[in-house]
């Protein structure tokens, strides 16, 4: 895989470089809650700038339906980049048409336009070949040379991700060439002991990932929702809990295969449960009731995991070498189910081995719950990616700068 270093040795002054980025923050309205994705691109913007490349970045935004929704437009973001640079960004108000043709003319070299949500038009996720092909097209034609550094996005084969990379001088950007080298020291010689930590809501997001890890990892903790399919699976009442019943024999699966090749599966002990879900806008309190993990009444919802449960995972934590986190571990939004997620993530703080958050809600509940996040090894901007990386998948849009 070629990297920005060297396209930046053969010089970029005057060259219009299109970099797939991924500004796809969560925005309650104009407002961006978490700008992590944006400031992680940053880096590679910089250089190019500085370098006196025309940059023209792009982006999804969400899932509109290929078609412009103003719900998901990326003129906030490009503003944020604008402030984070210190330098006024334009925004195109197309992706292939008028505007954004109009938008990378007028760069000057140092300059930086940004277009709106590419996945405003269908041809970015089609499934159809040639569609795409014919968008990835469109878009080479707004640049000379194409810089990937969109990690979030990289599990897709969209057009932008797959298709314009192999239409143009492809390198990868700083933060991918950073994730990949991050992932590679979670796969390729781990110092041990390795412990996983996977939280969430659904058992079903992370069955490749833990079907993978149970050849690799020396523990793997569970909390969130997921937690409660596998305690459903023990034999224990979950009562309203998130539960996939569907994978019950999965979970079954997964616990005798760990026992068999020495693996520690870890569950919640003590969980805080309610018979209400929390209301996350007024933040009202919740009043959560604290029982035994496998004595949970059948109308309560279990949201967080106990006390107990923390000091559990933090002793288990606390001589790793290694550690992978992904999945919070309750409904960290509210604080009356904030803590467990805290806690882990103060452990990680704590331990001397090599900390990586999988992206995600990971990585906003770290930000969120006011951690510092140069306090982790390294904090992911891709949770799907990571996710699958570590399943041992092809990742279409790193399989395209490599070719």
């Amino acid at each position: 895989m070629k990297t920005i270093d060297e396209l930046l040795r053969q010089g970029v002054e005057g060259k219009r470089v299109f970099v797939r980025a991924d500004l796809n923050v969560p925005q309650d309205g104009t407002t961006i809650t978490d700008d992590g994705r944006i400031r992680a691109v940053l880096p590679t913007v910089k250089a190019l700038t500085e370098a006196g490349a025309k940059v023209v970045v792009a982006s999804h935004l969400g899932r509109p339906k290929g078609a412009p929704d103003p719900a998901f437009t990326l003129r906030f973001a490009a503003s944020r980049l604008g402030e984070l640079l210190g330098r006024p960004v334009a925004f195109a108000g197309d992706t292939i048409g008028s505007e954004a043709h109009s938008a990378v003319a007028g760069l000057e070299s140092g300059q930086v336009a940004v277009l709106e949500n590419l996945r405003f038009n269908a041809g970015e996720t089609s499934k159809d070949d040639a569609e795409r092909a014919e968008f990835a097209a469109r878009l080479a034609a707004l640049a000379d040379v194409y810089v990937g550094d969109g990690f979030g996005a990289v599990h897709r084969g969209h057009a932008s991700v797959y298709d314009l990379p192999r239409l143009l001088p492809s390198y990868a950007g700083y933060l991918i060439a950073t994730e990949v080298g991050v992932l590679k020291k979670l796969t390729d010689d781990v110092r041990r002991p390795y412990v996983v930590v996977l939280g969430g809501a659904k058992v079903s997001d992370k069955l490749g990932v833990i079907d993978h890890l149970l050849e690799k990892a020396d523990r793997i903790l569970i909390g969130g929702g997921m937690a409660y399919t596998f305690l459903k699976a023990k034999g224990h009442e979950v009562g309203i809990s998130l539960l996939q019943e569907d994978q019950v024999p999965a979970c079954l699966d997964y616990l005798a295969r760990a026992e068999k090749k020495g693996v520690e599966f870890v569950l919640p002990v003590d969980v805080l449960v309610s018979g209400e879900f929390p209301d996350l806008k007024t933040k009202a309190p919740a009043n959560p009731t604290l029982v035994a993990s496998h004595a949970i009444p059948a109308d309560q919802e279990g949201l967080d995991i106990g006390p107990e449960t923390r000091k559990l995972y933090a002793s288990k934590l606390a001589d790793a070498a290694t550690v992978f986190w992904n999945g919070p571990m309750g409904v960290f939004e509210h604080p009356d189910y904030a803590e467990g997620t805290k806690a882990v993530a103060q452990a990680l703080v704590d331990s001397p081995a090599f900390t990586v958050v999988g992206g995600g809600d990971s990585a906003a509940a770290v930000r969120t719950l006011g951690f510092d996040e140069d306090a982790f090894g390294h904090i992911s901007t891709g949770g799907g990616a990571s996710l699958e990386y570590l399943e041992g998948k092809t990742l279409p849009g790193l399989a395209a700068l490599e070719d």
